[in-house]
C-alpha cells in the first residue's frame, strides 16, 4: 500500500476520571463554626527536640458546603492572634510582639479558600490564601469529613478535621536563637491542625 492510501484510525478520547464520594447533599447550606466545639492548634519544634503545642481560642468563620459539587464549597476564618494559648504566659506575651505576630498592629490573620475539591471518599483539600502580619500567601488544608449529626437543641451540626503545614518565615515570622549545641531555637515549620464544629444557618 502506498504511504497515502493507509487505513485512518481514530483514538478515542481519554475518559476523565471523576472523583465518587458519599452522598453528602443535606449538607449543602451555609454553616458557622462554633469555636466553644472546635480547636485551632499548632505545634513547632522547639530546642531540636521537642515541640510545643499551642491554641488560638478566639475566632470566627463561616463556610458555604455544596455536598453534590464540593468544588462550589468555600470557606473564611479570621483569627484573634493575641488569642494565642501556649499554656505558659511569659511566652505567650513574647509571641505577641514585633518578634513574632506584633499583635497591636496585625490584630488578625485570615484564610480564605480559592478552590475545594474532594480527594477521596470523605478526604477533601481546600487551597487558598492566608494572611498574616499583612503578608499573604497560598496555603492547602487537607480536610476529613467526620459526620453531621442535630444535636440536642435542634441544631444541624457537621464535623471536619484538618491539618495544614507551612513555613512561618514566608509570613515573615523569622525570629530564632542559635543554640550553643548546634541548630536553632525554634523550627520555622508549623504544624496547623483543626478539629471543626459548624451549626447550619437557619
Amino acid at each position: 500500500m502506498g504511504l497515502f492510501n493507509r487505513t485512518k484510525t481514530t483514538t478515542a478520547p481519554t475518559a476523565v476520571a471523576v472523583v465518587e464520594g458519599p452522598d453528602l447533599g443535606h449538607l449543602t447550606g451555609d454553616w458557622t463554626i462554633d469555636n466553644t466545639h472546635s480547636e485551632i492548634g499548632f505545634a513547632v519544634r522547639h530546642a531540636m527536640v521537642t515541640n510545643v503545642k499551642g491554641r488560638f481560642t478566639e475566632y470566627e468563620g463561616s463556610l458555604h458546603l455544596d455536598g453534590t459539587t464540593p468544588g462550589n464549597s468555600t470557606a473564611e476564618l479570621v483569627i484573634k492572634v493575641a488569642s494565642i494559648d501556649t499554656n505558659q504566659a511569659q511566652r505567650d506575651e513574647h509571641l505577641r510582639t514585633g518578634d513574632f505576630f506584633e499583635a497591636e498592629t496585625f490584630p488578625e490573620m485570615r484564610f480564605r479558600s480559592t478552590s475545594a475539591e474532594r480527594v477521596r471518599d470523605d478526604s477533601y483539600r481546600l487551597t487558598g490564601e492566608l494572611t498574616i502580619k499583612g503578608t499573604t500567601r497560598p496555603i492547602v488544608l487537607d480536610l476529613d469529613y467526620t459526620g453531621s449529626a442535630t444535636d440536642a437543641y435542634g441544631a444541624d451540626r457537621v464535623g471536619f478535621e484538618g491539618k495544614a503545614v507551612l513555613d512561618r518565615t514566608d509570613w515573615g515570622l523569622t525570629y530564632n536563637a542559635a543554640l550553643e549545641t548546634g541548630g536553632v531555637l525554634i523550627g520555622e515549620k508549623v504544624k496547623l491542625t483543626f478539629d471543626i464544629s459548624a451549626v447550619k444557618a437557619a
